[in-house]
Protein backbone atom coordinates (compact mmCIF):
# COMPACT_ATOMS: atom_id res chain seq x y z
CA UNK A 1 0.00 0.00 0.00
CA UNK A 2 1.17 3.42 -0.87
CA UNK A 3 1.24 6.20 1.53
CA UNK A 4 -2.14 8.10 0.87
CA UNK A 5 -2.46 12.10 1.84
CA UNK A 6 -3.97 15.60 1.61
CA UNK A 7 -2.63 18.67 2.02
CA UNK A 8 -1.14 18.23 5.58
CA UNK A 9 -2.20 14.40 6.48
CA UNK A 10 -1.08 11.04 5.58
CA UNK A 11 -2.01 7.17 6.17
CA UNK A 12 0.56 5.32 6.03
CA UNK A 13 1.19 1.03 6.96
CA UNK A 14 1.77 0.20 9.96
CA UNK A 15 5.31 -0.92 10.73
CA UNK A 16 6.89 -3.25 13.72
CA UNK A 17 8.64 0.19 14.23
CA UNK A 18 5.16 1.36 15.72
CA UNK A 19 4.69 -1.74 17.81
CA UNK A 20 5.36 0.33 20.84
CA UNK A 21 3.18 3.27 20.06
CA UNK A 22 0.22 1.29 19.28
CA UNK A 23 0.69 -0.84 22.59
CA UNK A 24 0.81 2.39 24.43
CA UNK A 25 -2.21 3.89 22.61
CA UNK A 26 -4.16 0.51 23.43
CA UNK A 27 -3.01 0.35 26.86
CA UNK A 28 -4.65 4.24 27.52
CA UNK A 29 -7.96 3.37 28.86
CA UNK A 30 -9.19 7.16 27.82
CA UNK A 31 -8.18 6.23 24.04
CA UNK A 32 -9.78 3.00 24.54
CA UNK A 33 -12.93 3.72 26.58
CA UNK A 34 -14.63 4.50 23.08
CA UNK A 35 -14.65 1.05 22.26
CA UNK A 36 -15.62 -0.59 25.52
CA UNK A 37 -11.80 -0.88 27.24
CA UNK A 38 -11.62 1.91 29.92
CA UNK A 39 -8.61 0.27 31.54
CA UNK A 40 -7.00 -0.32 28.03
CA UNK A 41 -6.40 -4.25 26.59
CA UNK A 42 -2.92 -4.95 28.53
CA UNK A 43 -1.15 -5.83 25.10
CA UNK A 44 2.56 -5.39 25.00
CA UNK A 45 4.50 -4.10 21.89
CA UNK A 46 5.59 -7.66 21.20
CA UNK A 47 1.88 -8.66 20.86
CA UNK A 48 1.49 -5.86 18.60
CA UNK A 49 4.58 -6.14 16.82
CA UNK A 50 3.05 -9.73 15.85
CA UNK A 51 -0.40 -8.96 14.50
CA UNK A 52 1.51 -6.54 12.38
CA UNK A 53 3.24 -9.11 10.52
CA UNK A 54 0.21 -10.97 9.04
CA UNK A 55 -0.81 -7.53 7.17
CA UNK A 56 -0.75 -7.51 3.60
CA UNK A 57 -2.71 -5.20 0.86
CA UNK A 58 -4.63 -8.52 -0.05
CA UNK A 59 -6.42 -9.16 3.28
CA UNK A 60 -5.97 -5.93 5.74
CA UNK A 61 -3.64 -3.53 7.39
CA UNK A 62 -3.29 -1.19 10.39
CA UNK A 63 -2.34 1.88 9.41
CA UNK A 64 -0.73 5.12 11.20
CA UNK A 65 -2.47 8.57 11.39
CA UNK A 66 -0.16 11.47 10.63
CA UNK A 67 -0.24 14.64 10.98
CA UNK A 68 2.57 16.31 9.12
CA UNK A 69 5.06 14.47 10.93
CA UNK A 70 3.15 13.14 13.97
CA UNK A 71 1.70 9.93 14.53
CA UNK A 72 -1.87 11.48 16.08
CA UNK A 73 -3.81 7.99 15.32
CA UNK A 74 -4.37 4.46 13.50
CA UNK A 75 -7.42 3.12 11.21
CA UNK A 76 -7.13 -0.29 9.90
CA UNK A 77 -9.31 -2.42 7.02
CA UNK A 78 -9.81 -5.98 6.54
CA UNK A 79 -10.87 -7.36 3.34
CA UNK A 80 -14.03 -9.67 4.80
CA UNK A 81 -15.75 -10.94 2.04
CA UNK A 82 -14.51 -10.73 -2.03
CA UNK A 83 -15.26 -6.64 -2.77
CA UNK A 84 -15.79 -5.80 0.51
CA UNK A 85 -13.91 -4.12 3.42
CA UNK A 86 -14.53 -3.14 6.85
CA UNK A 87 -12.77 -0.12 8.75
CA UNK A 88 -11.62 1.21 11.53
CA UNK A 89 -10.17 4.67 13.09
CA UNK A 90 -9.15 6.13 15.76
CA UNK A 91 -7.65 9.53 16.80
CA UNK A 92 -5.73 9.10 19.73
CA UNK A 93 -4.53 12.16 20.79
CA UNK A 94 -7.78 13.94 22.48
CA UNK A 95 -6.84 17.49 21.48
CA UNK A 96 -7.03 16.65 17.85
CA UNK A 97 -10.54 15.24 17.82
CA UNK A 98 -13.62 16.79 16.60
CA UNK A 99 -11.44 19.03 14.03
CA UNK A 100 -12.61 17.45 10.81
CA UNK A 101 -9.29 14.61 10.92
CA UNK A 102 -11.30 11.76 10.99
CA UNK A 103 -13.33 12.15 7.68
CA UNK A 104 -10.36 13.60 6.03
CA UNK A 105 -8.51 10.55 6.98
CA UNK A 106 -11.66 8.47 6.26
CA UNK A 107 -11.81 10.08 2.93
CA UNK A 108 -8.59 8.82 2.07
CA UNK A 109 -8.84 5.05 3.14
CA UNK A 110 -12.17 4.73 1.56
CA UNK A 111 -11.08 6.29 -1.88
CA UNK A 112 -7.86 4.02 -1.70
CA UNK A 113 -10.69 0.71 -0.66
CA UNK A 114 -12.60 1.60 -3.57
CA UNK A 115 -10.24 2.17 -6.10
CA UNK A 116 -8.76 -0.98 -5.35
CA UNK A 117 -12.04 -2.89 -6.51
CA UNK A 118 -14.07 -2.95 -3.22
CA UNK A 119 -17.82 -2.41 -4.06
CA UNK A 120 -18.89 -1.93 -0.06
CA UNK A 121 -17.29 -0.60 2.71
CA UNK A 122 -18.72 -1.65 6.60
CA UNK A 123 -17.68 -0.28 9.67
CA UNK A 124 -19.58 -0.80 13.50
CA UNK A 125 -19.83 1.83 16.44
CA UNK A 126 -21.00 1.56 20.03
CA UNK A 127 -24.39 3.09 20.39
CA UNK A 128 -23.06 5.57 22.82
CA UNK A 129 -20.47 7.21 20.08
CA UNK A 130 -22.35 9.51 18.62
CA UNK A 131 -19.77 11.95 17.20
CA UNK A 132 -18.67 8.84 15.14
CA UNK A 133 -21.76 7.72 13.73
CA UNK A 134 -22.39 11.59 13.00
CA UNK A 135 -18.99 11.34 10.35
CA UNK A 136 -20.37 7.99 9.15
CA UNK A 137 -23.73 9.51 8.17
CA UNK A 138 -21.82 12.65 6.80
CA UNK A 139 -19.71 10.25 4.47
CA UNK A 140 -22.59 8.80 3.20
CA UNK A 141 -22.39 5.85 5.07
CA UNK A 142 -25.97 4.26 5.79
CA UNK A 143 -26.95 2.67 9.31
CA UNK A 144 -28.12 -1.23 8.19
CA UNK A 145 -28.35 -2.73 11.92
CA UNK A 146 -28.30 -2.27 15.38
CA UNK A 147 -27.73 -5.29 17.22
CA UNK A 148 -28.23 -4.96 21.12
CA UNK A 149 -25.67 -6.97 23.80
CA UNK A 150 -23.77 -7.97 20.93
CA UNK A 151 -20.40 -8.43 23.12
CA UNK A 152 -19.54 -8.14 26.61
CA UNK A 153 -16.09 -5.91 27.66
CA UNK A 154 -13.85 -6.46 30.51
CA UNK A 155 -15.81 -4.50 33.14
CA UNK A 156 -19.04 -6.79 32.45
CA UNK A 157 -21.04 -4.42 30.71
CA UNK A 158 -23.01 -5.76 27.64
CA UNK A 159 -22.60 -3.33 24.63
CA UNK A 160 -24.89 -2.47 21.94
CA UNK A 161 -23.22 -2.03 18.23
CA UNK A 162 -24.50 0.00 15.30
CA UNK A 163 -23.50 -1.35 11.82
CA UNK A 164 -22.97 1.07 8.72
CA UNK A 165 -22.32 0.10 4.68
CA UNK A 166 -21.45 2.45 2.58
CA UNK A 167 -21.41 1.34 -1.15
CA UNK A 168 -18.85 1.80 -3.89
CA UNK A 169 -21.35 3.15 -6.51
CA UNK A 170 -22.92 5.51 -3.33
CA UNK A 171 -19.20 7.24 -2.54
CA UNK A 172 -18.54 7.67 -6.29
CA UNK A 173 -22.01 9.50 -6.79
CA UNK A 174 -21.80 11.68 -3.69
CA UNK A 175 -18.16 12.33 -4.70
CA UNK A 176 -19.27 13.70 -7.84
CA UNK A 177 -22.35 15.80 -6.42
CA UNK A 178 -19.55 17.04 -3.73
CA UNK A 179 -17.27 18.66 -5.89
Amino acid sequence: MEILQDEQLSVRPATTSDSQLLADWWNDGKVMAHAGFPDGVHTSAAEVAGKLTADSDETGRRLILMKETEAIGEMDYQIVAFGVAEIGIKICREDLREKGYGRRFLTLLIDYLIAAGNQKIQLSTMIENKRAQHVYERLGFQQVATREAVWQGPTGIWHTAVYYELTAEKWLTQKITIE
